[in-house]
């Protein structure tokens, strides 16, 4: 009963959410009222049958404030909206409250209850004689109160209760206050856990996958259709060879029994062919309805996830003293439970983003001619097969102008570089955590994380991110989502005799090369794509398996990108086009390089799903390294590992490594990543590095304990540690130090020479 009164308090606060938000733009209309009556009405009586007295006070005082302002004896502006909105939200916290009884919620709450029906009482008091005042529920009122509350506002008797359709089953208050009800058309609703549901998910997609055996089998049908028609060719020809000669007759009986028999062989394949091919296709059409109809139960409508996202934007624009309009669009679009999810934090980043960057204050509209209210835009749309949410503003888009002083200011480019940058290449430096625009920090922007978090999302779920911007016209933030996580069309491709599947919304592009047209340039090998030159390696190195023997004359090359950076990887050959159920890997195998999660093949042999993300930062690696793989003749040129210093940088996010390697780089050391403790524990020990620069908080192993096993280590108890941390604070500085670190920067040294003027302080200059 008590999960049952939450999710129907968290529906209804909804409602009066949307409803109220609705009535202080729009103005007055009965059904607005309507509807805020009906779900106060509600949850009234759902608060009194799990005995949440003071929910039900609450729930009353809003229903008798929303008659009076029916029936025009009250006016509800802005200020009283937001004393309603207080008692909506302290009914909504009765929805996520965490305690398995709601007692705590009223003691927690008493204070703010009383005070909240102190202040609607006096609202109350101004409306006009005739209307019922607001008072504690009494024993009447508690037990068999709703007739009396049904006599004291005649507009519910003739409302329903709660919104009734075909395949619902709700929460509901019979007329005597104490019951449920269900619409006579109603279908029964059974709960079901998140986890039996992914199981059920799993076992469809696995079933689809399945289905697909028949066509490899029925395939092989028509090799042995071909022998058969090889047979009789050869038959004929033997028959055709004694045409001329007397045959006994025993030999021309031979002959004709094996043409029937064999016509009669031919005859039947052909039937079980027929046959097969139709169970092929019902098979194929049952198992697809089947994994449509699961996938739809996880599904849910857009709207369930921005419910908060009107209320949010009407409060940070009012204490901004700005007027934005919130539209959303595409509210019935369905969304995977899980991605739903995911959306909310990012979601409302690129909201608060909008409002306070992309909406100018009233006064400056006006002056720039356009309307005082700025227009805000949420939509969520399929197509071809992704989701597609975007966030629109019509602000002042962004100056690029200003982007590029910003970008050189904070030392991550010089001003020559900066202005080669394309729009699209610019724009990617707003992703980029600590990077703002903004001089002053304050409690809504200016630390610049907010759009971080946003891509880190977007890439945890192999999704991208578009930006497009019109200067003084607004900006369009573009999210492009797989519809599921459990299932992804995947490139196959063969590797030293295995296949493994790339994801194809993560491949820039495949194609064949000839071997001549690989080129080298200081001993990297590299190929020319249009006018940009893509660095290329083999998948054997990467994923460390032996070189091939021997390579085609023609090259299967899959193209791949991380942000601005484009990189081939040579695999064996293409496999084809895949549909694959994604199953996580065995916790017992740890993190595997390189490697997301697996799948299984039609025949139910096991193919690994790369990691596109550490894959590229693979292939970084080995170029920068400069190792060399078996591509082509040309001998390895020069020296430059043993006569320049490596530096092994370790970060859990994607664009502080990229940042890191750059500066490294342009000063002339090399450079190496890592994506966490872990990973560059394994590496220290593979490889011989002068220094490591680590973040503190990161997966799996942070900073400090990744320097305590390095201080701990006979080898490698020397080499240089540097801390580069967000925390600038003395006990996390004195933390880094006594686990045995050199030095400790925060990471706004990235805005000078602090960071390279330490490692070359640390281990001198990169060329030894």
């Amino acid at each position: 009963m008590l999960e049952l009164f939450r999710v129907e308090a968290e529906t209804q606060t909804a409602a009066l959410t949307t409803g109220l938000l609705e009535l202080e733009s729009k103005g007055f209309a009965k059904t607005s009222f309507e509807a805020l009556m009906r779900a106060a009405h509600s949850l009234k009586g759902a608060a009194r049958i799990v005995n949440v007295p003071a929910a039900a006070r609450v729930a009353h005082a809003l229903e008798d404030c929303f008659v009076a302002a029916r029936r025009n004896q009250l006016r509800l502006d802005q200020a009283e909206i937001d004393l309603l909105l207080r008692g909506v939200d302290l009914l909504a916290q009765l929805a996520h409250s965490s305690e398995p009884g709601l007692t705590a919620w009223e003691v927690d709450h008493g204070p703010a209850i009383e005070s909240f029906l102190s202040s609607l009482g006096q609202l109350m008091g101004r409306a006009t004689p005739g209307d019922r005042a607001i008072g504690p529920l009494d024993a009447t009122d508690s037990a068999t109160g709703s007739a009396n509350q049904l006599s004291a506002h005649p507009e519910l008797e003739s409302m329903p209760l709660l919104p009734e359709g075909p395949g619902e089953q709700q929460l509901a208050i019979s007329n005597d206050g104490l019951g449920f009800r269900r619409a006579e058309s109603a279908e029964r609703v059974l709960r079901l856990t998140a986890e039996n549901l992914n199981r059920l998910l799993g076992l469809a997609g696995e079933s689809l996958v399945e289905s697909r055996w028949l066509r490899p089998f029925g395939e092989s049908f028509q090799r042995l259709k071909r022998r058969q028609m090889d047979l009789r060719q050869q038959l004929e020809q033997l028959q055709q060879h004694w045409s001329g000669e007397q045959l006994p007759d025993r030999a021309r009986s031979c002959f004709n029994e094996l043409f029937r028999q064999l016509g009669e062989a031919q005859q039947f394949l052909s039937e079980r062919m027929q046959e097969l091919d139709a169970f092929d296709r019902r098979t194929s059409h049952l198992a697809q309805r089947l994994y449509l109809e699961v996938l739809r139960t996880r599904m849910r409508p857009f709207s369930d996830g921005v419910r908060r996202f009107p209320r949010m934007v009407r409060d940070l624009a009012r204490s901004l003293g700005k007027h934005v309009k919130l539209e959303i669009l595409g509210e019935a679009t369905q969304v995977d439970r899980d991605i739903l999810e995911l959306l909310e934090t990012p979601l409302a980043h690129l909201l608060r983003n909008g409002v306070d960057h992309g909406c100018e204050p009233p006064e400056v509209r006006v002056r720039l001619g356009k309307p005082a209210e700025c227009s805000l835009r949420l939509e969520a749309r399929h197509s071809a097969g992704v989701l597609l949410v975007s966030v629109t503003d019509d602000g002042p888009g962004v100056d690029l102008g200003q982007l590029r002083h910003g970008i050189v200011r904070k030392g991550l480019l010089s001003a020559s570089a900066a202005d080669k940058l394309s729009e699209p290449e610019l724009l990617q430096f707003l992703f980029l955590p600590g990077f703002t625009l903004r001089d002053e920090v304050t409690e809504i922007s200016g630390r610049g994380f907010g759009l971080d978090i946003v891509q880190n999302m977007i890439k945890n779920v192999r999704g991208a991110i578009r930006v497009q911007n019109q200067l003084g016209r607004g900006l369009r933030v573009q999210l492009q989502l797989p519809l599921t996580l459990s299932v992804i069309r995947a490139l196959l491709v063969e590797v030293a005799g295995e296949p493994y599947a790339i994801p194809l919304n993560q491949i820039t592009r495949t194609l064949k090369l000839p071997r001549a047209s690989i080129e080298t340039l200081e001993g990297k090998y590299h190929f020319r794509l249009g006018a940009e030159q893509i660095g290329l390696r083999t998948a054997h190195e990467v994923l460390a398996c032996a070189e091939p023997a021997s390579l085609e004359e023609d090259l299967s090359i899959v193209v791949l990108s991380e942000r601005n950076t484009r990189y081939g990887l040579l695999v064996d050959g293409f496999l084809g086009e895949r549909e694959l159920v994604v199953q996580p890997l065995d916790a017992r195998l740890g993190e595997v390089k390189n490697i997301s999660a697996a799948a299984s093949m039609e025949d139910g042999a096991p193919v690994l799903i790369m990691d596109v993300e550490t894959l590229v930062r693979s292939i970084q690696q080995l170029i920068v390294g400069n190792t060399r793989s078996k591509i082509t003749n040309a001998t390895p040129g020069g020296n430059l590992a043993k006569r320049t210093k490596r530096v092994l940088a370790v970060d859990d996010s994607l664009t502080v490594r990229e940042l890191e390697c750059k500066l490294l780089l342009r000063r002339g050391f090399l450079a190496d990543l890592a994506i966490d403790g872990l990973e560059a524990w394994e590496a220290v020990q593979a490889r011989d590095y002068d220094l490591v620069i680590t973040d503190v908080d990161m997966p799996r192993l942070d900073g400090i304990e990744l320097t305590r096993l390095i201080r701990s280590n006979a080898r490698l108890n020397k080499l240089p540690v540097l801390i580069l941390s967000y925390k600038d604070c003395e006990a996390d500085r004195l933390r880094g130090l006594e686990s045995g670190a050199d030095a400790y920067l925060t990471k706004g040294s990235f805005e000078d020479d602090s960071l390279l003027q330490t490692v070359v302080d640390l281990i001198g200059e990169p060329v030894t």
